[in-house]
C-alpha cells in the first residue's frame, strides 16, 4: 500500500506524435473485490482471471485471509480462494488495514456485520477523511454495534470498530443518496441475516453486487416499481464455489480513452473492457460530445457484457451532461472534465456532488488543477462548468497536487499530453491503487515520461 512516510515519485507524461497501439487494461476493481469477498463465503475452490493486482484489491485479499480464507496467487492476475462459507468468518487477530480503499471498507463492514466477531479498520490519511455514516446507518439498524471516529461536520470515519450481531436484525432500506457500496454491503449483511433483506435504490447504480450473488447461488430478487429498483436477498445462504474472468475496468480503460481522443492523429483499440450499463456512462457521454468510440466484438464473459473499443482523435464539443447518468460514470468524472477542456464550447456538469467526499474532493481538486493550466472553469456547489479550448492547446506549466487521489493523479497525466508546457503530478504513488500498469501501457503507446 502507499507508504504516507516515502518520498513523492513526480510524473510528467509527453508526447511528439500519436498515440497508437492494441492494449488491454487491468481487472475490473469493483468485480475484483467482490470476486474475493464471495469467494471467501463459498465452501469449495473458487478460481478468478484476471483479478486487478493494485493496492485496493490487495488490502480486500488480506482481510479475507486475516478473517479465515485461503487466498492464493497461482499466477499474474490468477487466484484461488477456499473460503469459509456463510457464517464462518473467524475474528481476525489484528485491525484491518484497507489501505486507500474505500469500497473495501464498507463492503466488508457489511461481511462483519452479520457475524459474531469484532473488527477495526483503519486506513491511510485520505480514507481515513473519507464518510462512513451512509453505510453505519443501515448496517447499525441490522444490529451492529459501531465506534467510529468523528471528523469535521459531525463526519465519521476511521479509524472504526465494528462488532456483529447473530442473527442480525432483516431490513428493509431505501439509499438515500445513490451508492452502489451502501447497496453492497446491506446485501452482504443479509447474506448470514435470516429471512428477506431488501434494498431499494431510486437511482439505479452499479450492479455487480447483484450479478455474481445470482452466480454464486445467492437466492436473490430484483424488481422495478415505482419507487426504484427493489433487490431482495434471502439469508442463511449457502454459497458455490465458481470460476470468474474479471473483464477490463471501463474506469481504467477510460484514460487511454480520453487520450487517444484528443491527441491528434490517435487510433487505438482497448481489448476486453465491461461495458455494463450500470458503469458504461462515459462511453454514451463522449460519444454525445463527438468522440469516436465503436464498440466491437461485443460478448459475455461471466455475466457482465464485454466488447473492445476502437477509438480515434477526434474534435469534441460540449455539452451538458445530463445528471441523471452520473451514478453510472461517477469515477470517469476527473477523465471526462479533460475531456471537456479539450472540446469546444462549454460543458456543463452538475449532479455530481457525490466527488466530494471520494478519495480527495475531486471537484475542487480538479478546478484547482484546471485553472493553474489555464483553462477557464467555474465551480458548482454540485458540478463544474468548463469552457473548452476547442483544440487549442493548454497553456500547462503546473505542478498538480493530486492529493493522494490516483484518478486526479491520471486526470492530469493526460492533459499534459496535450498541453504546450510540461504538467507535472506532485506524487504518482497513488496511481499503484487501481492501475499499476498505467504508466507503461501509456508509454506503450507513444507518451514519453519526462525526467
Amino acid at each position: 500500500m502507499t507508504d504516507a512516510t516515502a518520498l513523492p515519485q513526480p510524473l510528467c507524461l509527453t508526447i511528439t506524435g500519436p498515440l497508437k497501439g492494441d492494449i488491454t487494461v487491468p481487472g475490473d476493481k469493483s468485480i475484483s473485490h467482490r470476486a474475493l469477498m464471495l469467494g471467501a463465503l463459498a465452501v469449495g475452490e473458487t478460481r478468478v482471471s484476471g483479478l486487478l493486482e493494485g493496492e485496493d484489491v490487495l488490502a480486500t485479499a488480506a482481510a479475507m485471509r486475516a478473517m479465515g480464507a485461503d487466498i492464493e496467487r497461482r499466477a499474474p492476475g490468477e487466484w484461488a480462494i477456499h473460503g469459509v462459507g456463510v457464517g464462518g468468518l473467524l475474528q481476525p487477530m489484528t485491525a484491518l488495514d484497507m489501505g486507500n480503499s474505500g469500497t473495501s471498507t464498507r463492503l466488508l463492514m457489511g461481511l462483519v456485520a452479520s457475524h459474531p466477531i469484532t473488527a477495526t479498520f483503519v486506513g491511510d490519511a485520505s480514507l481515513s477523511g473519507r464518510p462512513m455514516g451512509r453505510v453505519i446507518t443501515p448496517l447499525g439498524l441490522m444490529g451492529a454495534t459501531i465506534t467510529a471516529t468523528p471528523g469535521p461536520g459531525g463526519r465519521l470515519s476511521l479509524p472504526l470498530t465494528l462488532t456483529g450481531l447473530c442473527p442480525a436484525i432483516a431490513l428493509r432500506y431505501t439509499l438515500p443518496v445513490a451508492s452502489a457500496q451502501v447497496k453492497s454491503a446491506v446485501l452482504l449483511a443479509g447474506l448470514n441475516t435470516p429471512g428477506d433483506t431488501t434494498v431499494i435504490e431510486p437511482i439505479p447504480t452499479r450492479d455487480h453486487s447483484e450479478r455474481m450473488l445470482a452466480g454464486f447461488g445467492a437466492r436473490l430478487r430484483v424488481e422495478t416499481a415505482p419507487e426504484g429498483r427493489i433487490i431482495t436477498i434471502s439469508g442463511e445462504a449457502e454459497l458455490r464455489p465458481q470460476a470468474i474472468v474479471v473483464p477490463g475496468d471501463p474506469s481504467s480503460a477510460a484514460f487511454p480513452m480520453v487520450a487517444a481522443l484528443i491527441v491528434p492523429g490517435s487510433d487505438i483499440i482497448i481489448r476486453n473492457v465491461g461495458i455494463n450499463p450500470t458503469r458504461a456512462g462515459l462511453i454514451a457521454v463522449l460519444q454525445a460530445m463527438g468522440g469516436q468510440i465503436d464498440l466491437i466484438n461485443r460478448r459475455e464473459v461471466g455475466g457482465e457484457p464485454v466488447a473492445d473499443l476502437h477509438v480515434r482523435h477526434s474534435s469534441l464539443s460540449g455539452i451538458e451532461v445530463p445528471p441523471e447518468g452520473a451514478a453510472s460514470m461517477i469515477d470517469e468524472y476527473p477523465i471526462l472534465f479533460v475531456a471537456a477542456a479539450c472540446a469546444s464550447g462549454r460543458t456543463s456538469m452538475r449532479g455530481i456532488e457525490e466527488l466530494r467526499v471520494k478519495e480527495s474532493d475531486r471537484i475542487a481538486v480538479m478546478a484547482q488543477g484546471l485553472a493553474a493550466c489555464g483553462i477557464a472553469c467555474t465551480e458548482l456547489e454540485d458540478g463544474l462548468i468548463i469552457e473548452g479550448r476547442g483544440g487549442d492547446p493548454a497553456p500547462g506549466g503546473a505542478t498538480i497536487a493530486a492529493r493522494l487521489d490516483h484518478r486526479i493523479a491520471m486526470s492530469f497525466a493526460v492533459l499534459g499530453l496535450t498541453a504546450r508546457a510540461p504538467v507535472t503530478i506532485d506524487d504518482a504513488r497513488p496511481i499503484r491503487t487501481s492501475f499499476p500498469s498505467f504508466v507503461p501501457m501509456m508509454t506503450g503507446l507513444g507518451a514519453t515520461v519526462d525526467q
